[in-house]
């Protein structure tokens, strides 16, 4: 398993970065979790490691760069979300549903985080590395470059602390079915914790989720 930090600016230049998981499958082919913004030296990377046989849009907001993954990796199966199937209607995709696909089978297992449907998004746990890999449900935003950036995480909750921000919370329209969906992830035996926006959780990441979500 391999991460891609990439550059990722909001507009008014809120810049918070986002990453991508690269998850190497039984058979040498790889599975790109949340596709960013790949430069052409990434590309190459990614490239050297294996053929990259599917991609995975994992929730209803990280949708903007999959056209150009698909273009830069034509043969890859494409799954995601339902709300992003709504956005791309012109892209092949298949369903992420509730149990892992067939293309992953073994590998990762996943849980889709009922009660939050705006948000939609299906939560990744690769048991070889004891990895979880979130991508909105929680930020840990440690760094921002200049104080716009700094100003925003604060009013949002997510600056300097690891859990959901204000926003993701105002997307729990179900708060009993969160917690359950939570409780599920917690009961997967995971220690580091992957996030797209923000810095790694290398240890105790199971611990750190469980405190982050002690209110709902």
């Amino acid at each position: 398993l391999w991460v891609i930090d990439l550059p990722l600016a909001m507009p008014g230049g809120v810049a918070r970065g986002t990453r991508t998981t690269v998850v190497r499958r039984a058979d040498g082919g790889l599975l790109l979790h949340a596709p960013g913004p790949l430069a052409p030296g990434d590309l190459d990377a990614v490239s050297a490691l294996g053929p990259v046989r599917v991609l995975v849009a994992p929730n209803a907001f990280h949708h903007l760069f999959l056209e150009a993954a698909v273009r830069a990796f034509p043969e890859a199966e494409l799954h995601a979300a339902a709300s992003v199937r709504a956005k791309h209607p012109e892209l092949a995709m298949q369903p992420l549903g509730s149990e892992p696909g067939a293309p992953w089978m073994g590998v990762l297992e996943q849980q889709h985080v009922a009660g939050a449907p705006r948000l939609d998004e299906t939560v990744f746990f690769h048991p070889a590395s004891r990895t979880l890999l979130l991508t909105d449900l929680c930020f840990h935003m440690r760094r921002a470059d200049g104080w716009l950036t700094r100003a925003f995480l604060r009013v949002a909750g997510a600056w300097n602390r690891f859990g959901p921000s204000r926003l993701a919370r105002s997307m729990f329209k179900d708060r009993a079915a969160v917690r359950a969906s939570v409780d599920r992830i917690l009961a997967w035996d995971f220690d580091r914790v992957v996030v797209t926006h923000g810095d790694l959780v290398e240890s105790g990441g199971r611990e750190r989720l469980r405190e982050a979500f002690a209110g709902v």
